[in-house]
């Protein structure tokens, strides 16, 4: 009996072992095939990818150094050539895959499902790039420009296609979606920042002296814009007495400490001329002024 088990299981192995040669036969045949009836079509579909790669490198290279030339912005330079490099790697991608045979309808269906889909879920940033290239191709500014925008100032350091880096004076990064700027009001005062002051005094006060005093302080304040000099004059009458108003540009990055520097200095001037200051019952609102 148990010679007969032993017998069988031998048997039952040696089906077992028939079967697994069977199927690995199958499928050596069938690899065979494939590489016999496909290896010239995989062999030029990688030829085709790779020369994809190499020509659209050399399409970013040579569109990157034309825009150059040109003076184009180096973000848009970039942002065309790396856009023109992938466009023909596609390209390229497309003739690999009919190389194969394999139709790319399907594909082309998917992709555009799925950018329905996600078109919702990007609509920002997309919209950030688009605002972006408005004010590259636009110049709406530069680097190193001072641009005031959605209540805050400062020197543009660098422009992405998404988003606008300020630099504030105290060293701040300030980042600025795109789209928050394009189609908003914006100041850009470029190097310079603009300083608007007032000040009251009494009403049977000289006018002139005061105005002369002002004028001495701004005249003696190194780093002040030399193509806008200052302006100062009467600006307003009221109720306490005459309010002298004055204008004048520093660099940006010493906006706060030069006008803290000038209305210290215009306030000792006063002092020594015995110009007395108004008694202001309200404050002035330069944003009410014509």
């Amino acid at each position: 009996m148990s010679y007969a088990r032993a017998h069988l299981s031998t048997i039952n192995r040696r089906e077992l072992m028939e079967q697994e040669l069977e199927i690995f036969q199958q499928v050596y045949e069938l690899i065979v095939n494939f590489v016999v009836t496909y290896s010239f079509q995989l062999a030029g579909a990688v030829i085709i990818l790779i020369a994809g790669i190499i020509v659209g490198g050399w399409v970013a290279r040579t569109l990157a150094s034309l825009l150059a030339k040109r003076n184009v912005d180096v973000t848009l330079r970039q942002f065309i050539a790396a856009t023109a490099r992938l466009v023909v790697i596609i390209l390229f991608v497309i003739i690999a895959l009919s190389k194969l045979g394999i139709s790319i309808t399907p594909f082309i269906a998917a992709i555009g499902g799925l950018a329905v889909g996600a078109s919702f879920a990007i609509q920002g940033p997309v919209s950030n790039y688009g605002a972006g290239l408005v004010i590259i191709l636009t110049r709406m500014y530069k680097v190193g420009d001072t641009i005031s925008v959605q209540g805050c100032s400062g020197v543009v350091r660098s422009i992405e296609l998404a988003t606008t880096q300020l630099v504030a004076e105290d060293g701040e990064d300030i980042i600025i979606p795109n789209k928050h700027i394009v189609g908003e009001i914006h100041r850009n005062s470029y190097n310079y920042r603009l300083v608007e002051g007032q000040i009251a005094i009494e009403g049977n006060a000289e006018p002139t002296a005061a105005i002369d005093a002002i004028v001495e302080v701004l005249t003696a304040t190194e780093g002040l814009s030399d193509s806008s000099p200052p302006t100062v004059g009467i600006e307003a009458f009221v109720d306490a007495g005459i309010v002298i108003g004055y204008r004048y540009w520093v660099p940006t990055a010493r906006y706060f400490e030069t006008l803290y520097g000038v209305n210290n200095r215009i306030f000792e001037n006063f002092a020594s001329r015995g110009i007395r200051l108004a008694v202001q019952h309200h404050r002035v609102d330069l944003s009410e002024r014509a």
